[in-house]
């Protein structure tokens, strides 16, 4: 049974179901709640080095505490036994994703069940993280 479980979470209904498939089947498990903020799309500004925009970065920091209060709402709420830590990523989710998987046992991902030629164009997270993570993954639609 898994010890160490690594639930990649976004904010999705698919990463809360993630997090819930972990919180049943691994009850005793130590969970850590991975949020990825991507770099793609951000407004940078420079002074004396490069880095966000005040106003882009709060909203990040904002969005990943209302992710992490949000795990943890759900493990108060299964009355999870082992410990949930929270971490934040920077840059590609997939490589953040594959990184902090080597930390762990098991890595449990949310997918959205993209077909056809959605996921061809949009790529699938939860697939190439399947392909290359050093630790097996549990992937939850």
């Amino acid at each position: 049974m898994a010890t160490r479980v690594l639930v990649p979470m976004d904010g999705s209904e698919p990463a809360e179901a993630a997090l819930e498939y972990v919180l049943e089947m691994h009850p005793e498990a130590d969970i850590t709640v991975l949020h990825v903020i991507e770099l793609e799309g951000t407004t940078l500004t420079v002074d004396d080095g490069l880095g966000f925009d005040d106003e882009v970065q709060r909203g990040m920091e904002e969005q990943a505490e209302a992710v992490f209060d949000r795990a943890q709402e759900l493990a108060e709420e299964a009355a999870h036994e082992g410990d949930l830590e929270t971490t934040t990523g920077i840059g590609d989710p997939t490589r953040s994703i594959i990184d902090a998987a080597a930390d762990a046992d098991l890595v449990v991902i949310g997918s959205h069940g993209r077909h056809g030629a959605a996921r061809l164009l949009l790529g699938s997270v939860a697939e190439t993280v399947a392909r290359r993570s050093p630790v097996p993954v549990t992937i939850v639609r």
